[in-house]
C-alpha cells in the first residue's frame, strides 16, 4: 500500500485510491454529458527514451503515467490529471519534465 492509500475497485477497474475512484466517476458523468471526450486511464508519456550508455549499460526509459487524460470540449484542450495525496520528489521532477516536453499542465486533483 503506497502512502496509506487503499486500492479500490470500481466498474471492474482497480484504482490506487478512493479519491482516484471518485474522480473517475465524476469524469464518466462529464463524458456522458459530452463535456469531455476520449477519456483514457493510466496514459503513459515518455519523458526520456531508453538508451545504451557509453559503457554498454542499457538504461530504461523514464515515463510519467497520468491518472486521467481527456479532451475538454468546452476549453477545447487536452487535460492531464493526477489525483495526488502526496507529492514525492520524483513526481515533482517528472512533472517539470512532462510540462516542458509536452507543453501541457498536469492538473492535480
Amino acid at each position: 500500500m503506497k502512502y496509506h492509500n487503499k486500492k479500490t475497485e470500481n466498474n471492474g477497474i482497480t484504482f490506487d485510491s478512493k479519491k482516484e475512484s471518485r474522480r473517475y466517476n465524476d469524469l464518466k458523468m462529464l463524458e456522458k454529458a459530452h463535456i469531455i471526450k476520449d477519456l483514457e486511464l493510466q496514459k503513459v508519456f515518455e519523458l526520456q527514451p531508453k538508451f545504451v550508455n557509453r559503457t554498454g549499460q542499457h538504461i530504461r526509459a523514464i515515463t510519467y503515467i497520468a491518472d486521467f487524460y481527456y479532451y475538454d470540449n468546452e476549453k477545447q484542450e487536452w487535460i492531464v490529471e493526477d489525483t495526488k495525496g502526496f507529492r514525492t520528489e520524483v513526481y515533482k521532477i517528472k512533472k517539470k519534465l512532462f510540462e516542458y516536453k509536452y507543453n501541457l499542465t498536469i492538473k492535480e486533483i
